[in-house]
């Protein structure tokens, strides 16, 4: 009995082996609700699949955390396990950490210059250059909504000395010295546990684009935001190296054509963002828009944070030329 188990074991696989790529069905895990409207990480990732379902390449997207949280997700798209995973900036860093000049405060001046550095200045074929051989790959940079400004619980932020009060919810180190050079401070927490952090005063606030609290219910607790512009919202889409490279020719292809449609369709409806400040004052949210010279001394304290070790020099130089002016 067992080894008619273990010969039925191996018959099994060899049928897999022989007729799995072709059955294969591409995975996308989401990051955000599946709102076509609120969602620009989520216009992405179904214009995608959609595409591939379209065109002979049977493609299910996978609701956020039902496949893991984001690092677990990398890792399932590095071993091969997951094909496709909309994923933030900071996730492929532990491999090399490039892609950190698309998070540099008051660096991009909008979208197209991220395009730009991206497809005309090389950027995104450097990025993956560091991070194929680590079986990643990064399909696409895809917008989340207008720029990302300044959420906080307790009071508005007309000046970079309102900041002084809050404690701000950071992603990460770098996060952290760009609250220390507004003159704040901030605490590291997992966008699992913000929602009790800012309830209870662990937190006051945390930067991200117009959109986000309304996407995931924060505007109960959330009540003031700064419209500071201070980075592009951007999330990442990206893939197994091992199933893109395995591809035929012609999937390849397909591929790639439904990333173009997946870009056109995101940078599409980030055109046609102009309700987002409306629904944050219907939903309770008082909005900031800051003085020039408010902003000027945003900009000035920013940028003392670009060689506290987010980016080499050499880095960022890379960037400054492939954006343009």
């Amino acid at each position: 009995m067992q080894v008619s188990r273990i010969a039925f074991a191996a018959a099994f696989a060899a049928t897999m082996a022989v007729s799995g790529p072709a059955l294969a069905q591409v995975k996308v895990a989401l990051d955000s609700p599946p709102d076509l409207e609120g969602s620009g990480s989520y216009v992405w990732a179904n214009a995608f699949t959609e595409y591939l379902n379209a065109n002979g390449m049977e493609a299910e997207e996978y609701q956020r955390g039902a496949l893991g949280g984001d690092d677990e997700l990398f890792d399932q798209v590095s071993q091969g396990l997951l094909e496709v995973s909309m994923s933030p900036l900071a996730i492929p860093a532990s491999i090399d950490d490039l892609i950190f000049g698309l998070r540099l405060p008051y660096f991009f001046n909008g979208i197209e210059q991220v395009d730009r550095a991206l497809y005309e200045g090389g950027m995104l074929e450097q990025i993956n250059e560091k991070l194929t051989p680590s079986g990643v790959r990064v399909l696409a940079v895809d917008s989340v909504g207008q720029g990302v400004g300044i959420f906080n619980t307790k009071h508005p932020v007309t000046t970079m000395a309102d900041m002084s009060d809050l404690r701000m919810r950071a992603l990460d180190e770098s996060q952290i010295e760009l609250y220390k050079a507004w003159g704040t401070t901030g605490t590291i927490v997992s966008w699992a546990e913000v929602p009790n952090a800012l309830q209870t005063g662990v937190a006051d606030g945390y930067l991200n684009p117009p959109i986000v609290p309304l996407l995931f219910g924060h505007t109960d607790f959330i009540k003031y935001f700064t419209d500071a512009e201070i980075t592009p919202s951007l999330r990442i889409a990206i893939a197994s190296e091992d199933w893109y490279s395995g591809l035929s020719d012609e999937e390849r292809k397909t591929v790639d054509a439904a990333v173009d449609a997946a870009n056109k369709a995101n940078r599409d409806w980030l055109a046609n963002q102009g309700s987002v400040f409306d629904r944050l004052k219907e939903a309770g949210v008082e909005i900031t828009e800051l003085t020039p010279e408010a902003r000027d001394a945003f900009v000035k304290a920013s940028q003392t944070t670009y060689d506290s070790g987010l980016l080499t020099a050499e880095q960022v130089e890379m960037w400054t030329a492939a954006k343009g002016e």
